[in-house]
Order: structure tokens, then sequence, then C-alpha cells
């Protein structure tokens, strides 16, 4: 499994977009995201710590090399 990088809310919002999330809903700084079944917490702050993401991929069921290839493209 590749290192994590340290990226902000933003930019985990547009590389699960590019992976076919859409935001169902958000509240404060914390946006829902879903893509049929499966959904996932993205908080949106400026920066989220490797074990948030590692926490919310796993909840999103979205490998990390996806990811990575999703930042980008």
């Amino acid at each position: 499994m590749p290192k994590l990088p340290v990226v902000s809310g933003a930019e985990v919002v547009r590389a699960l977009e590019r992976l076919g999330f859409v935001i169902a809903r958000q509240r404060g700084s914390h946006i829902v995201m879903r893509r049929g079944s499966c959904g996932c917490v993205v908080p949106n702050h400026r920066e989220v710590k490797t074990g948030t993401l590692a926490g919310l991929l796993k909840q999103a069921g979205v490998s990390a090399d996806e990811f990575i290839d999703a930042l980008h493209p």
C-alpha cells in the first residue's frame, strides 16, 4: 500500500468526485459523499491527517492506489 499524501478536504472531495461520488449533503465542515450504497464523510479542513484519510477511504471502499490516481489525472 502506498503512502497516503497530506491533502486538503477540497482535494479529497475532487478526487472522490472523479471516482463517481457525489455530494449528498454538508453540515458545517463535514461533507457526506455517496456512490450507490457506499458513502463517506469528508472533513473540509485545510489539512486532512493521513489516519483520517485512510479511515474515510476504507469507509468509501476505495483503495489508496485508486485515490492517488484520481488525485492527479
